[in-house]
């Protein structure tokens, strides 16, 4: 008999990125295995079909999809867990909550009806502040946000992360092991949409690309801690080298700052930035390339768009990590973190070697088909959610509900 799951992710779902990728994905996967999940989340964003969404009350002058930290969260979060509490006061077995804000009102939901609390960790809460310059490493709020964070993580039922760096990561924050932690990493749909040639001559069209250019493709938040910064450093080298390059930078929400950067660096004629596409014509989108790159700087996050790479069967050139290492293996091509030169000069040697790119590209393929499957991460999920519901006590409100 299928489980009933009460999810909580405090952001503006759906909105095509990321994160909201691995909650979508992960909800399919559970629904495929015959489990009723509701998602309570922020009033803003889009609605999937076939997910059970009920969202926090409408707030009008803060009504479009934000990204990272900001401080609506404080007075958004209070009317998420409002929300949550009278969800909560129907049939649910256990609470899967995603991100620490969502598991602090995850852990009073849970409390009060006596069900396990299982925190989907998707990378360190004040280090996600860091990066998005909410906090500074001198902030006297830094110190007890850490302890905030650590309180969240020690007092969840069970912890899954994307990667084992996350898990070793989130190990490292605490003196005593962390009793129930799994690895439940992100996938991508094992079966390649249909894209036909005309599809994409039509795309190509539509989006002004140059004929006779390699594009070299980006997909994901245009933010600094993403590297896009970096990325049109090293763009502009390439360029300066190779002035056949074209890069197709694809995400929102900052658009007008890197557009900017472009042009300053004079290299706007080479770049086209798309905005924000939807996340089922992403395939299609990255299809144009050559190749694809990401110079994230993030240390603790996973990076989700190697797997979307991986699907078309794109070459990528990344920043080393441990998680980027963790997905594609021994198939990326490697950059030292923070190293732009060198990051120009692979996204060069890549794109001038065809042998080397027309034996990445079937390998990548078969390497995510057979190791980052959607309904693999569920099964592991399943798992998860069985090993603490055998230590559920009921509540209160169980019992009252039960006479």
């Amino acid at each position: 008999m299928g489980l009933r799951i009460l999810a909580i992710a405090p952001t503006s779902f759906f909105a095509d990125y990321g994160c909201h990728v691995r909650i979508l994905e992960e909800i399919r996967a559970l629904q495929d295995r015959g489990h009723r999940v509701t998602l309570c989340t922020y009033h803003s964003g889009l609605t999937p079909l076939g997910v059970d969404v009920v969202r926090m009350p409408r707030v009008p002058w803060a009504s479009t999809v934000r990204v990272g930290s900001h401080l609506h969260k404080l007075y958004f979060d209070l009317l998420l867990g409002a929300r949550a509490l009278v969800s909560a006061f129907g049939r649910i077995d256990l609470v899967h909550a995603h991100l620490h804000e969502g598991a602090a009102i995850g852990l009073a939901v849970a409390r009060l009806r006596g069900v396990p609390l299982v925190f989907d960790y998707q990378g360190s809460m004040t280090r996600e502040m860091l990066d998005h310059q909410f906090i500074t490493p001198k902030s006297p709020l830094l110190r007890p946000l850490e302890w905030l964070e650590r309180t969240i993580e020690r007092n969840a039922d069970a912890i899954v992360t994307s990667s084992t760096h996350g898990a070793a990561h989130l190990a490292s924050g605490h003196r005593k092991p962390l009793p129930n932690v799994a690895v439940v990493p992100d996938g991508i749909a094992t079966t390649m949409p249909v894209i036909t040639q005309a599809m994409a001559v039509e795309l190509r069209q539509r989006l002004g690309l140059p004929s006779g250019r390699k594009i070299v493709a980006y997909l994901g938040l245009l933010v600094d801690y993403q590297g896009v910064d970096h990325l049109l450093y090293a763009a502009r080298q390439v360029i300066e080298r190779r002035p056949d390059t074209h890069f197709l930078i694809m995400g929102y929400p900052g658009l007008e700052q890197y557009r900017r950067q472009a042009y300053d660096l004079q290299i706007l004629d080479n770049v086209t930035f798309t905005g924000r596409v939807p996340y089922e014509d992403a395939p299609l989108h990255l299809s144009l390339a050559d190749i694809g790159v990401s110079a994230k700087r993030s240390t603790t996050e996973a990076n989700g768009k190697l797997l979307n790479y991986m699907q078309v069967g794109l070459p990528t050139v990344v920043y080393d990590s441990p998680v980027s290492r963790e997905l594609l293996g021994t198939l990326g091509v490697y950059v030292p973190m923070g190293d732009i030169s060198a990051l120009a000069g692979s996204i060069i040697d890549l794109l001038d070697d065809t042998n080397r790119r027309e034996a990445l590209g079937p390998a990548l393929q078969a390497h995510v088909r057979t190791q980052f499957s959607w309904d693999d991460a569920a099964s592991i999920l399943e798992r998860t959610y069985a090993s603490v519901l055998t230590r559920r006590v009921p509540s209160r409100t169980d019992r009252l509900a039960s006479r």
